[in-house]
């Protein structure tokens, strides 16, 4: 099954393990995107791709992330999925302001939006299929599934992390928050399809018994530069062994370093 939910999730699994030090610079910048192959094996079962907009949202400068995840192929007449997410983030903040999920996964929908006031640490949540709405308590750092890829790439310093450590954040998803946990595993040189890469590695802990085999069985290479891009995640699944590798790239702030072709 491919999902790009479970592309995103871990994708903000292992950036929640990187909150060391704030950065003055941003990671990413306007025109950003990043597009991601899914495969099993040398199957290509889809493909997901993210990007970076400057915008505003009720005359507040935000950055407005779009990502979306398709099935392809052959792939999509066995489980068909087609999903779309987005995040409003106040650009002097770092905090997600509207978060959007649309979704559509083997016939499973869902149409949500979820609007975070800051003041009050409320998430507004209106599920727009039937049209109702409730309100749940945030915490002040909490972020939305994708506003917490980028807030992260920025509190990255790769310069004093240090294998083993982990740490705890708080993330919103439907309609309640998590606790995420995540655990530096070392620095790896990573054969690319672009050449071979500088890579930090880590292992988020994640839930077994449902979709993956075992509590530590994903895998994620992310670039060693400015950039902390993912590289590569890899995770055994109930079903076999599925990988998001980076296919495409355009718009990074920093150089993207490759050791050799």
């Amino acid at each position: 099954m491919l999902s790009y939910r479970w592309f995103l999730w871990v994708g903000i699994l292992f950036w929640n393990s990187l909150l060391v030090a704030q950065e003055s610079e941003n990671a990413y910048t306007d025109g950003e995107w990043c597009k991601f192959r899914v495969h099993y094996g040398f199957v290509t079962a889809g493909y997901a791709s993210i990007k970076v907009q400057a915008s505003t949202l009720n005359t507040k400068p935000v950055y407005h992330i779009q990502g979306e995840g398709r099935t392809s192929g052959i792939s999509k007449w066995f489980f068909y999925v087609e999903d779309y997410y987005q995040s409003y983030i106040d650009r002097s903040t770092q905090m997600p302001l509207r978060f959007i999920r649309k979704i559509n996964e083997g016939g499973y929908t869902k149409d949500v939006q979820i609007d975070f006031n800051r003041e009050a640490l409320t998430a507004r949540i209106w599920n727009k299929e039937n049209n109702v709405k409730v309100t749940a308590e945030i915490t002040p750092l909490t972020q939305d599934l994708v506003s917490a890829f980028y807030y992260l790439r920025n509190s990255i310093d790769i310069s004093t992390i240090k294998v083993g450590e982990t740490v705890d954040l708080d993330m919103f998803f439907d309609k309640e928050g998590y606790k995420f946990r995540m655990k530096f595993l070392g620095r790896e040189e990573l054969k690319t399809r672009f050449g071979k890469v500088k890579t930090l590695k880590f292992r988020p802990y994640v839930e077994g018994g449902r979709v993956f085999k075992e509590k530590e069985s994903v895998t994620v290479w992310v670039s060693d530069d400015q950039n902390k891009i993912p590289l590569l995640i890899k995770a055994d699944l109930a079903v076999g062994s599925l990988k998001a590798s980076l296919h495409e790239f355009k718009g990074l702030k920093h150089p993207f370093k490759i050791l050799e072709l």
